[in-house]
C-alpha cells in the first residue's frame, strides 16, 4: 500500500505517521458532517491521532520483511447518540494492564506512554481486543 484507499466510513493508510493527517482530515469530516460540538470534535481527533500513532509506532511496525505491505485501517460510525470509531492494526497486540501508569512519580518525566491515558480520558468507552490478524480499538463517544 502506497497511499490511503478509502470505502465508505473506512480510510486504511500505510504504516507511517506522514498519513496522519489524512486520518484526522477523513474523521474530522464525518463528526462536522454529523454537527457535533467543536469540543467533541476536538476529543475524538485526538483520541482517533493517539489510536493511530500508536497503532504505527507500535502495531504495524513490525515489519516481517521490506515487502511487508503494513497498514492502519480506521472505521468511523454514527450509532443512535453516539460516535464509535474502530482503530485496526496488524501488529501481535498488547495487554493493557500492563502499561505504566503515566502518573506515577517514575514515568512522569518519560516522552511516551500516555496515549492510552489520553483516549480513556477523552472518550466514554474504550475496548481493545486483540485478534490473529491484529489489534482494534473501538471508542466511544457519547453525545
Amino acid at each position: 500500500m502506497d497511499k490511503p484507499a478509502i470505502s465508505g466510513n473506512t480510510i486504511t493508510v500505510p504504516s507511517d505517521l506522514n498519513y496522519l493527517v489524512d486520518v484526522d482530515n477523513f474523521v474530522e469530516g464525518f463528526l462536522r458532517e454529523w454537527g457535533l460540538d467543536d469540543s467533541v470534535v476536538a476529543d475524538i481527533a485526538i483520541s482517533v491521532s493517539e489510536l493511530v500513532n500508536n497503532a504505527v509506532e507500535h502495531g504495524s511496525a513490525t515489519k516481517t520483511s521490506p515487502d511487508d505491505d503494513r497498514a492502519v485501517k480506521v472505521t468511523v460510525g454514527k450509532v443512535a447518540n453516539s460516535v464509535k470509531i474502530s482503530v485496526t492494526d496488524q501488529g501481535s497486540g498488547f495487554d493493557p494492564t500492563e502499561i505504566d501508569d503515566p502518573l506515577a512519580e517514575e514515568n512522569l518525566l518519560k516522552a511516551a506512554g500516555r496515549g492510552i491515558f489520553i483516549v480513556r480520558n477523552l472518550m466514554d468507552e474504550v475496548d481493545i481486543k486483540t485478534t490473529p490478524e491484529g489489534t482494534v480499538v473501538t471508542i466511544t463517544k457519547n453525545l
